[in-house]
């Protein structure tokens, strides 16, 4: 059978989470139209009888500003050299030139393939357009028009992907959908719902950290930290009277127990740890 690693690299915002959860069938990555809300790298198995592909998400190719975002490069480094195939993604109306430097700027020692996204958002001319520019640069294999949002052909996207990959024996066995643990998948779904109810800053001074995963005979019982920078953002996550810190609450409980098909009891409490984002311990143990 086909087996290899298969990662997703491209700018913030190109859609890469989107995909990846298009392509396993399953909300694994968040997704929001904030730019960099992919801080890890993750790991999806897919596994069918003629192959296993363990797919990355990986966070928005920036340059990086402080620590947090060297550790989300390094993530990003990680997988560079672990693939055997890279997956590039871009947006269809970003500008082609920008991506194709940036694309070679990654010096790709594997096969790649560009997948040209978002192209229900332009006409069928447009498109075919940016498949015909990027097909003439001699860096892809196959270049590839998709809309990763409104659904796509799986079988014929992944085709020309599997030509490239190698023969072997599958790397994981069982229905496993990734080698993260649940409480992981828990944290990213809490910090997606302040990506949605919080705007400005707010999203990318905080993080969480699940400190308890508990399954009981009636439910799970999950607790966990929200950290922020500042007393002032504590402040908003509560909210008056708590009003936001309740609806914050309510909304990522219902997503998890969409996530993991049990009824769940969720305590979130707020934590002020100035300049976490610069700071190597904190940076670690928030699983950075």
């Amino acid at each position: 059978m086909k087996v290899g690693f298969v990662n997703i690299f491209g700018k913030p915002n190109a859609g890469k989470s989107t995909l990846l959860n298009a392509l396993v069938g399953e909300k694994l990555a968040i997704v929001s139209r904030k730019v960099q809300t992919t801080r890890h790298r993750i790991k999806a198995i897919l596994t069918e009888n003629d192959y296993q592909l363990i797919l990355s998400d990986t966070p928005g190719i920036i340059e990086p500003k402080y620590k947090l975002q060297e550790k989300m490069m390094q993530a990003v480094r990680t997988a560079l050299e672990d693939a055997d195939v890279a997956l590039l993604l871009m947006d269809v109306a970003d500008n082609w030139e920008d991506a194709d430097r940036l694309f070679s700027g990654l010096q790709l020692r594997v096969p790649s393939v560009l997948a040209v996204n978002k192209i229900d958002t332009v006409g069928a001319e447009r498109a075919r357009q940016a498949v015909e520019f990027f097909s003439r640069r001699e860096s892809y294999r196959k270049v590839l028009p998709v809309s990763a949002l409104h659904g796509f052909d799986r079988s014929a996207f992944l085709a020309p992907i599997l030509e490239l990959l190698p023969e072997g024996e599958p790397y994981f066995t069982g229905d496993d959908l990734s080698d993260l643990p649940v409480k992981f998948f828990v944290g990213e779904l809490v910090r997606e719902k302040i990506y949605d109810l919080f705007e400005e800053e707010i999203p990318y001074h905080t993080t969480v950290l699940v400190k308890e995963y508990k399954e009981q005979k009636e439910l799970v019982k999950i607790s966990a930290d929200i950290i922020v920078q500042r007393e002032s953002q504590k402040g908003i996550i509560l909210g008056e009277a708590g009003r936001m810190i309740r609806k914050l609450g309510t909304v990522s409980r219902m997503e998890i127990e969409k996530f993991i098909g049990r009824k769940v009891f969720l305590e979130l409490f707020v934590k002020v740890k100035p300049k976490w984002r610069e700071n190597e311990l904190h940076l670690k143990e928030y699983g950075y």
